[in-house]
């Protein structure tokens, strides 16, 4: 099979999968069913099978976003996402990172603090080939000056280089992101914000890299790629979803074409 680039393509994620040749993908973003918490058109998976797969076809120095959270059931979280994190690692990746998605609506419970966290847990294939870091957090000393200390000699008598530098008006954000609800009108039952896959998108690609989702449901993962000049390649089992993925994409590019001509 070759490289199905730009499509979205219905069928078991799996088996389409083992189609996809070696290292060939530069990034993943998904967010898996988990822990039966909502029913996407009947869908299941095998998360082993899917992460062993995920990595064959991940390049070196790739990278895979694994949005997930946890069920709370007869008053324990599963810890699924843990366990899922930790086999990656076993099979090869490395937790690059440990994310925090906050939401900005809470889910309601009786005898903890409110819910407002998914994990955004970003694996590397060896060290990551694309780190874009978005800087967007306002320092409250810009403008100052601070010294920056330079280790010159490394050993037991260390020289350091004093120099004095601006603190500037942005600096990198932390791994805590916080977005609101999807909202994207979509007849989807777990969307997750356009913002949230174009800042993993931004942050581990380059443009025209291959980016992709196995689970793509409403599509916006491949969307987001695609509007920031990335390639992408969508998988789902439903093809309702798959649709509207085609869609969503489909009314994308006419806008971009649209604003072109205007």
């Amino acid at each position: 099979m070759g490289l199905p680039i730009n499509q979205i393509i219905c069928g078991d994620c799996l088996e389409v999968v083992k189609e996809l040749p070696d290292k060939c993908i530069d990034l993943t973003v998904t967010s898996p069913p988990y822990d039966n918490l909502r029913d996407y058109n009947g869908f299941s998976f095998d998360f082993e099978g899917i992460a062993k797969e995920l990595y064959r076809i991940t390049k070196d120095g790739g990278v895979v976003v694994w949005v997930v959270a946890d069920a709370t059931i007869k008053g324990s979280e599963t810890g699924t996402s843990f366990r899922q994190a930790l086999y990656f690692k076993e099979i090869g990746f490395n937790l690059h990172d440990t994310m925090i998605w906050e939401k900005a609506s809470r889910i309601p419970t009786q005898d903890r603090y409110y819910n407002v966290v998914e994990y955004m847990f970003v694996l590397s294939k060896g060290k990551p080939s694309a780190m874009n870091f978005i800087c967007d957090h306002k320092n409250s000393t810009e403008g100052q000056l601070r010294k920056k200390d330079k280790v010159i000699n490394k050993g037991r008598n260390e020289k350091h280089d004093d120099k004095f530098i601006v603190t500037p008006k942005y600096s990198r954000r932390s791994n805590i992101w916080r977005y609101g609800t999807a909202g994207n009108g979509t007849k989807h039952p777990a969307i997750f914000p356009e913002q949230l896959a174009n800042d993993h998108i931004i942050s581990w690609s380059n443009p025209c890299d291959l980016v992709f989702d196995p689970m793509v449901g409403s599509g916006t993962t491949c969307k987001m790629a695609a509007l920031n000049n990335r390639n992408y390649i969508g998988i789902d089992i439903s093809e309702e979803y798959c649709e509207l993925a085609r869609e969503r994409i489909r009314q994308h590019t006419a806008q971009l074409r649209l604003d072109v001509l205007i």
